[in-house]
């Protein structure tokens, strides 16, 4: 089928081949776009889609989009007669270099026969770094599974894009698939499916190694990247990092030393080290509960979370390793490389995806491989478990030129903190940042201290504000606090059916004489009287109680055995 005249259409067959099952078997993501197309394609819509995957292309470190016609919703080859007549293939190049502003063009077009039917496969090569692409003065991108306008914060993420090559993307050409670990590469393809859940478990085991790699972002052109030797390199591989240690190192300090490195392969490693961090339990008491409830020192998806993401946004330029150092009192892991994209506030409220990364092949691949995600979500998670904690929020430091330092708390700073956020479960993220830095010492802006002192949370002047100690003292009045604790409605049931039972039944004045005292104290009386009311009729809709007196005049007794 290949001719001078096809615009590269001159793929060897069995190349084109493969290349039609991997996209199918990849289905439509935001650098792939599939159309049955079984006549004709319309070149103006086609030249949108060529800006919008060239700029997907880029922004997900990829080597090209893909656009192919001559396939259906369901993956089922249709064939497609678009571009067909001699000489269109060359004129549709033409067509789309003239729209295209950056005078991109189509790289390669394949040409595949399947089952007697054509199938064209546009290979689209990304927007130049720094650069996005355009079509007739239109950047195009990608929303989901339609084409829409690139956002401002794609357009800024291209054009802000690091010229610098992407140090975990280098190919080792020593590096062999025997020098990989066997069970971190089948941790790698747990990961994969849990990721790509719609891929049945089944085909992703069925892959070669190297297929696998592949499809994993660890492998191109039949070489390994440095990325995949970090994360799944076996004990001697390392050496074929060169000068770089691949390496995080632990440190305990207090009244016991000691310390511990950990190599490739990371994707294992990180577990490793995080089992060496004494998680001893803490003795909390949430305002919602009579007993103590014990929790870890540190949550344990908290420290994998900050882990994976040192490994993931380290500068390997630099050649370091990345230290732990685990106080008694908090944990320290450091990195070096400043933060690539924002600042550390820019992702605690809102959890905004970053606009680039340092080492977007190792963020891709870890993404990828379900270790992390590239929506920036990561530090949100890790503030958000320490709210529900009751524990200082976490820091970063980037005092020192060149390096992070996160501090994931193990211990109670200011108890009136953790007293507050265990009886104001109802204030607002915002608010409880400004307590956080209020608790440390550091300073927080006049309009924050202002709002939090209309609310009566803290006290003195700025810098020197301090939460209060009358707002902390109400949650130690526990006799003040079982009074206005709500119970569960399976408490009150169990006490009525019980008193229903011992008395062969009651009228609403008996019941209520019950059941007020009991309820929470900051309920009016029409509040307390409907709170009644509806236990009532949720038990006689179950069945287990019923009214054998008159609607103006209930008597009410219980339906079989009696039971919580």
């Amino acid at each position: 089928m290949s001719s001078p005249e096809r615009a590269g259409a001159g793929t060897a067959n069995g190349t084109a081949d493969a290349l039609l099952d991997r996209l199918l078997h990849e289905w439509e993501h935001e650098t792939a776009e599939f159309k049955t197309a079984e006549t004709k394609y319309d070149r103006d819509k086609l030249g949108k889609y060529v800006s919008a995957l060239s700029n997907e292309a880029r922004l997900r470190d990829c080597s090209a989009g893909w656009f192919v016609l001559g396939v259906d919703n369901t993956r089922t080859v249709v064939g497609t007669a678009a571009f067909s007549r001699e000489g269109q293939l060359l004129e549709l190049s033409r067509r789309v270099a003239e729209g295209i502003d950056q005078n991109l063009t189509v790289r390669q077009i394949h040409e595949v026969e399947r089952a007697g039917k054509r199938v064209l496969i546009l290979e689209i090569p990304p927007a130049p770094r720094g650069m996005p692409v355009s079509w007739q003065g239109h950047f195009y991108a990608r929303n989901g599974e339609s084409l829409g306008s690139l956002s401002l914060d794609k357009l800024d993420e291209i054009r802000e894009a690091s010229h610098q090559p992407d140090w975990t993307n280098t190919l080792i050409p020593s590096a062999r698939l025997e020098d990989l670990d066997p069970d971190a590469v089948a941790r790698a393809r747990q990961g994969f499916h849990e990721r790509h859940s719609r891929i049945p478990v089944e085909e992703v085991e069925s892959w070669s190694d190297h297929e696998f790699l592949e499809r994993a972002r660890l492998m191109r052109l039949g070489q390994l990247t440095r990325a995949a030797v970090l994360l799944l390199g076996g004990p001697t591989a390392a050496s074929l990092l060169e000068d770089h240690p691949g390496q995080l190192t632990w440190q305990l300090k207090g009244e016991q030393e000691a310390y511990e490195h950990f190599y490739p392969p990371l994707l294992l490693s990180v577990g490793d080290l995080a089992t060496r961090i004494r998680n001893v339990k803490l003795r909390l008491m949430p305002p919602d509960e009579l007993i103590y409830r014990e929790v870890g020192k540190y949550e344990d998806t908290s420290i994998l979370e900050a882990l994976y993401n040192a490994v993931a946004h380290q500068d390997y330029r630099r050649h370091s390793r990345i230290l732990v150092v685990e106080h008694p009192d908090r944990l320290e892991i450091t990195s070096v490389g400043e933060f690539f994209a924002g600042a550390p506030e820019d992702y605690l409220v809102d959890a905004q995806p970053p606009r680039a990364y340092r080492n977007p092949a190792l963020v891709q691949a870890m993404q990828t491989l379900n270790l992390v995600d590239q929506m920036g979500y990561g530090i949100h998670r890790m503030v958000s478990a320490q709210m529900r904690r009751f524990m200082p929020l976490p820091d970063y430091d980037l005092t020192r030129i060149g390096e992070v330092t996160l501090t994931l708390h193990g211990a109670v700073i200011d108890e009136r903190f953790s007293q507050l956020l265990m009886a104001r479960r109802d204030l607002p993220f915002e608010s409880v940042l400004a307590l956080d830095r209020v608790q440390k010492g550091l300073a927080i802006t006049a309009e924050a201290a202002s709002h939090l002192r209309r609310q009566g949370l803290v006290e003195g002047k700025r810098p020197r504000l301090r939460i209060s100690p009358s707002v902390a003292a109400e949650t130690q009045d526990m006799a003040a606090y079982v009074r206005t604790r709500p119970q569960s409605d399976a408490h009150y049931t169990r006490l009525l059916i019980d008193y229903l039972t011992a008395n062969g039944g009651s009228d609403r004045k008996g019941i209520d004489a019950l059941l007020s005292p009991l309820l929470n104290q900051a309920l009016d009386e029409n509040q307390t009287r409907n709170k009644i009311s509806n236990l009532l009729a949720k038990l006689r809709r179950q069945g287990r109680i019923k009214n054998i007196g008159s609607r103006p005049q209930p008597h009410w007794t219980v339906v079989g055995e009696a039971g919580p």
